[in-house]
């Protein structure tokens, strides 16, 4: 019988994790099932005890439970301790261990497929919620020159970078502070995207030959990178190596391989 895994969310019918870890599994020669499940919105830890105990041996976790499976985990790792949120869970002899692959997922596709050099790196980061919370630390890793958290609310960014102040060079401010500031890296974790709309942000913050990247996918060119674009931004991209990349640190998790991710990609671009 193939071991079992699933992705949970609310709604869930979007999600491409089951289509990615498929190809996963066939480039590895792993003997897995993976399907998508709409969670209860006042019902997580049930449905996933009832997954767990019918077999399954690990799920990835989407919006809106993230923060509910950092309180399902008795275990966590480091990184998904710094994000305060949990998007993939491995179940192995009883034991649960949640992890939060997300900032890992960013910066390898940041690194390894976009070619953008992050080491002494000037790094901007645009919104103060989860999804630049999650991150913060895996692009300290890197060893940037700074990291810095701007937000509309600036009080919002000095509460979430204060969490890292002894991690590396992370500081924040409004966005209004950006005036005369200019970076490398330009990274919109706004949901700004969602409605259509960019950031209030001064075009001169991206330095010449600066990279942007919208977290969001499946948008097109949003409102961020055509202001990117037009700002002379020296190359940009959406999420959608974000995702497949954190699903391929999951996979790993799960099953001690690293897929090849560029193929699987590739396959979605197409798509």
């Amino acid at each position: 019988m193939s071991d079992r895994y699933a992705v949970i969310g609310n709604p869930i019918a979007h999600s491409k994790s089951p289509e990615i870890h498929a190809a996963f599994a066939r480039q590895t020669g792993q003997d897995m099932s993976y399907e998508r499940i709409l969670g209860p919105l006042d019902g997580f830890a049930a449905t996933v005890d009832a997954f767990r105990a019918g077999g399954g041996r690990g799920m990835n976790v989407t919006l809106p439970f993230k923060l509910q499976a950092f309180a399902y985990s008795p275990r966590r790792t480091p990184r998904a301790e710094a994000a305060g949120a949990v998007n993939t869970l491995r179940f192995d002899d009883g034991s649960i261990l949640g992890d939060n692959t997300d900032g890992a997922g960013l910066a390898n596709d940041l690194t390894r497929n976009l070619g953008v050099h992050l080491a002494g790196a000037r790094i901007l980061l645009l919104g103060a919620g989860g999804a630049a919370q999650g991150v913060i630390l895996p692009l300290l890793e890197h060893k940037p020159a700074c990291v810095v958290v701007a937000n509309r609310t600036p009080e919002k960014a000095v509460s979430i970078a204060s969490m890292f102040r002894n991690c590396g060079p992370v500081s924040a401010c409004g966005l209004a502070d950006l005036r005369g500031q200019r970076y490398d890296v330009v990274v919109n974790a706004t949901s700004a995207a969602i409605g259509g709309a960019a950031p209030d942000l001064c075009p001169d913050v991206f330095a010449d030959g600066a990279f942007a990247y919208e977290m969001m996918y499946g948008k097109g060119e949003t409102a961020f990178l055509s202001l990117a674009r037009d700002a002379g931004a020296g190359g940009w991209a959406d999420g959608l190596g974000m995702l497949v990349e954190q699903a391929a640190e999951s996979f790993l998790l799960w099953r001690g391989v690293r897929p090849d991710t560029g193929p699987v990609l590739a396959m979605l671009r197409g798509a």
